[in-house]
């Protein structure tokens, strides 16, 4: 079955074509530059720049696969969680798409979908290849909007066990990037910074929610990068104390950030007693956090898989596979055509 996905819930406009579990397309339109200036999305610059792009973008997916628009069988969107004005762009398209050619539509949680893309193979697979991970297992799912555990059984059975208690990891180290002086987006700047640097030239906190055994903190970690950059009750704006190297500083927040995460993580996964630790999202692309997780993963008998890079940040193959997995299992109900956008998720 050839099904067309679109992803628009924040500043990644996308378009996907997948046939029988294989990725055709893969079309992804960045945003960045355009909020680069803000240190930050702009959400109606970024809906604006949606309706812009996905004309184009979803002709670059039907020629990158080599498919026409008659020949698409189902569709699914991103209804929830996100910008609501950029989540609206692209699962109206799609919804008109679908009413128009007769085809189902499927309403797809973008958060659900970040953990399925664990199971996707990585692009360019042949057609029929094994699933990079079967469920059973619990997913790390962070980045630059949230950050999550989740025990995933397969479409529409996801429970989630953890979550952070304020900022996502992604939200952390753009926050941590800012004061460093860093460029936005700032998980890869922080991280090629970190290559440099000493991770323990700092002792930062790796804060666990006393109670509640899956959760984590960023704030606290935050305010202590702010001190150990400035000292206390100094402004942001202060002048970074004398001899602080701003590698050191990036390689120990990552360090703790990754630690903490990691931490929780294989514990989940050991109580859960599932056999694979899965990592989605955008941040599921740093290489400390990807190395860490392997390492301590491993040492505890899991199997570890992380999503391909492709698939970490913001795309609409997840999407499309997603939407097909529920067409196979029958999920999708009569009133997806019904739902509208929505900023938050019932998994966050």
């Amino acid at each position: 079955m050839l099904t067309l996905g679109v992803e628009s819930s924040c500043d990644e406009t996308a378009v996907a074509l997948v046939e029988d579990g294989r990725v055709l397309a893969n079309a992804v339109r960045s945003q960045v530059a355009l909020h680069a200036p803000f240190g930050g999305v702009v959400p109606d610059l970024a809906a604006r720049a949606h309706a812009e792009a996905i004309d184009l973008v979803a002709e670059e997916a039907f020629r990158a696969a080599g498919r026409r628009p008659d020949e698409v069988e189902a569709v699914a969107a991103t209804v929830a969680p996100g910008l609501v004005n950029c989540v609206v762009v692209g699962m109206s398209w799609a919804k008109a798409f679908a009413v128009a050619r007769e085809v189902p539509f499927v309403a797809v949680d973008h958060l659900e979908a970040h953990v399925f893309a664990c199971t996707l193979p990585a692009p360019g697979s042949a057609g029929g290849e094994a699933p990079a991970l079967e469920p059973p297992f619990v997913c790390l799912l962070v980045s630059g909007g949230h950050t999550g555990l989740y025990r995933y059984e397969g479409p529409g059975r996801i429970r989630r066990l953890g979550r952070t208690v304020d900022d996502a990891a992604g939200e952390a180290f753009d926050k941590v990037a800012a004061l460093l002086g860093l460029p936005y987006p700032g998980g890869p700047h922080v991280e090629q910074a970190a290559r440099d640097g000493d991770p323990f030239a700092f002792d930062l906190p790796r804060a666990r929610v006393k109670g509640r055994r899956y959760d984590v903190s960023f704030s606290g970690l935050k305010t202590a990068v702010l001190y150990a950059t400035r000292g206390k009750n100094q402004p942001r704006s202060a002048p970074l104390l004398e001899g602080v190297r701003v590698p050191d500083v990036a390689a120990s927040f990552q360090e703790a950030a990754c630690e903490v995460l990691v931490d929780v993580a294989v514990d989940a996964a050991l109580d859960e007693g599932v056999g694979a630790l899965a990592l989605g999202g955008g941040v599921a692309c740093n290489g400390r956090l990807r190395a860490l997780a392997q390492a301590r993963g491993r040492a505890q008998g899991l199997d570890v898989v992380a999503a391909h890079p492709a698939y970490c940040t913001d795309n609409a193959a997840m999407v499309a596979a997603l939407g097909a997995a529920y067409l196979a299992a029958g999920l999708p109900g009569p009133d997806d055509l019904a739902r509208g956008g929505e900023a938050r998720s019932v998994l966050a």
